[in-house]
């Protein structure tokens, strides 16, 4: 069913019928014990980043995760599946593992949750890093196998991610190439931590992008061969705006950073929307952003209106590709900071549909408190996890998203 546009009711943003309310994870950040990962092997090998161990443990309670989703009264979850379990060796296929994610499938349909499945969600087999990972000469053809074998559970899935965020899967990537700098290995932070003193991070590798980008050409047309799933893939939105002047950098910079991935998804069903905060471009370039006791968790500006800023972008650049916000979230420690984040990147959402902008859904990041790509410490969770024992803890935020979701409008006043 396609979307009716918003109505207007006095005091609230309202949103289309049909809208999708729901939360992400990434399995290797929840899962645990992701022990054929290529991002395992680095854990143990790069000082300065944590272990993700059990995790959260979701491989085992992923029911109870999707329960608490779903009795909050939201409607949709994104999830995903690992590559490095389905296939521990090169053509070895787990029909185990297949079922255990057909489990998850059903298990969320059961809950009255719709499903939106990632195919690879920057994690990959130890044997397809050895191979040279993306940069390997078979990497397009082993994606494509892979995506192949989960195709055949993917019955009753509507929304299917070929690949997250592809351009910090690239700048990932590069980041690997400067650890073999001793200096630079010993000041490594994950790609979602932005605070504190850090080398500058390269622009992602506009020659593994191209790659990425006939992967994932390659899964969309596997997965619409093979299933009836809308396809498409996430891009990381940075929201990035000009200072007076600096133009012609945002145009550049903004194509090796993003619209690059935007312009491949110009034939997808849908692309991705993922969004946490803003930065200025300056005539030099990228312009850091400084310390501030209103920055988040990873040292990112408190910018609820990138958002409206990122999806009104993509819309752009795309020419009208249908949006999916598959993330947007706030790392804090303070609950009540992120209802009044979420609340007001929403109302800047319900201002782009307002203007036209098509927009099919919002997935909080995130559903837990997660592996944050080498730091436990950064919360981005509507459920907060026991270190020691998993309990899983609802937070008020879960419950302020689920009423909105119920009613399927928001306050237009901070909560």
């Amino acid at each position: 069913m396609e979307p009716r546009e918003p109505e207007k009711t006095a005091g609230t943003a309202n949103f289309p019928e049909g809208f999708l309310w729901g939360a992400s994870t990434a399995p290797h950040q929840v899962e645990g014990n992701n022990l054929n990962s290529d991002f395992w092997a680095r854990e143990r090998t790069r000082p300065g980043m944590e272990p993700s161990g059990d995790a959260c443990d979701s491989y085992h309670r992923f029911g109870e995760d999707m329960r608490l989703l779903a009795e909050a009264g939201l409607n949709a979850y994104r999830f995903g599946v690992e590559w490095a379990r389905i296939e521990p060796e090169p053509g070895e296929i787990s029909r185990a593992e297949l079922a255990h994610y057909r489990r998850m499938i059903d298990t969320a349909l059961g809950h009255g949750l719709v499903p939106v499945v990632t195919l690879h969600h920057f994690t990959s087999p130890r044997w397809f890093a050895a191979e040279g990972g993306w940069l390997g000469e078979r990497a397009v053809d082993r994606f494509g196998a892979y995506v192949e074998a989960v195709t055949g559970i993917l019955d009753g899935v509507e929304w299917v991610c070929t690949v997250n965020e592809p351009n910090m899967l690239a700048l990932m990537t590069s980041m690997a190439r400067l650890a073999e700098d001793p200096e630079f290995r010993k000041k490594w932070q994950s790609p979602t931590v932005d605070g504190g003193p850090r080398p500058v991070l390269p622009d992602p590798d506009p020659e593994l992008g191209k790659v990425l980008i006939d992967a994932h050409h390659a899964a969309r047309e596997i997965v619409r061969q093979r299933t009836g799933a809308r396809v498409g893939w996430t891009v990381a939105n940075q929201a990035l705006v000009a200072r007076p002047g600096a133009e012609e950098k945002l145009r550049e910079l903004s194509h090796v950073r993003e619209d690059l991935y935007l312009e491949a998804a110009r034939d997808d069903d849908f692309v991705g929307v993922q969004s946490y905060s803003s930065q200025w471009v300056n005539p030099d370039g990228l312009e850091p952003h400084p310390p501030h006791p209103d920055n988040t968790l990873v040292g990112t500006a408190y910018r609820p209106d990138a958002l409206g800023i990122a999806v009104r972008h993509t819309h752009e650049v795309t020419g009208g590709v249908p949006i999916l916000v598959t993330e947007n979230g706030i790392a804090t420690a303070d609950d009540s900071r992120r209802i009044a984040y979420t609340a007001e990147a929403l109302r800047h959402l319900a201002g782009a549909l307002d203007d036209g902008v098509d927009v099919r859904g919002y997935l909080h990041w995130s559903a837990l408190d997660n592996y944050e790509w080498g730091h436990w410490t950064p919360t981005f969770g509507l459920i907060a996890v026991d270190r020691e024992t998993f309990e899983r803890t609802p937070k008020p935020s879960l419950a302020w998203l689920g009423e909105a979701a119920q009613r399927n409008a928001i306050p237009l006043e901070t909560p």
